[in-house]
């Protein structure tokens, strides 16, 4: 298993400040980590109806033992398609934002506690769209230089999940399992199974994103 310290991640950084974003992965890899049932209505993003806008971060981080990691949440439950699942800090736009990359950065700050001028920005990956919550997301990466101290909001978050990269990396990481849905409905859908946590949907199709080019990196490293 590759190893991604802190060191690395500067490198990673500075790989990804510096992408062109016209040769990101895309679409493509993102639905291989895409409900069969949901391929469909996500590449017709909406087909006349109108999203909401929103952004969501993928926090890269020297955890306490110098790994290179993200963070994950996992939502309360609640009365809402996106019930219990596990999902990157992120929301809907604000006007007040002003822009996108400044919506994941509050988000951040408001559900997990970072403050948001520690968050340098590196890039962003390529939109995503959710049909369940007719959401159109836009992923970006954030870089934190320190371990961070989290704050989770309890009304926004029932539990943070901390993941080293590396585990994202394992033969054994993609898994197909069964999902039942609010309404009942129980469909197969592949995902990432970390320390047993089920990372599937828009979660997993970002992060399918991202894994293409940080594998391309460690290839090139």
């Amino acid at each position: 298993m590759p190893e991604l310290n802190i060191n690395s991640l500067m490198l990673l950084a500075n790989r990804l400040r510096n992408m062109d974003r016209s040769n990101l992965p895309g679409l493509n890899v993102q639905l291989n980590m895409a409900p069969v049932l949901r391929k469909h209505e996500i590449r017709g993003v909406g087909e006349g109806r109108e999203p909401v806008t929103s952004s969501v971060l993928i926090l890269l981080y020297p955890d306490a033992h110098n790994e290179v990691s993200t963070v994950m949440m996992q939502r309360p439950t609640y009365d809402g398609v996106h019930s219990g699942q596990i999902s990157f800090p992120g929301g809907r736009y604000e006007k007040s934002d002003g822009n996108l990359q400044l919506t994941a950065i509050r988000e951040t700050h408001e559900e997990i506690g970072i403050p948001p001028h520690k968050i340098e920005i590196i890039n962003r990956l390529t939109d995503l769209y959710i049909p369940p919550s007719n959401y159109i997301v836009s992923p970006f990466i954030g870089l934190l230089q320190e371990t961070p101290v989290f704050k989770p909001d309890k009304k926004e978050v029932e539990r943070l999940i901390t993941i080293p990269l590396k585990l994202f990396l394992g033969e054994k990481s993609i898994q197909k399992v069964p999902i039942r849905l609010s309404n009942g409905q129980t469909f197969h859908t592949p995902c990432y199974l970390i320390n047993g946590d089920v990372i599937w949907g828009a979660t997993a199709m970002i992060m399918a994103e991202f894994l293409a080019l940080l594998e391309e990196f460690l290839s090139k490293k």
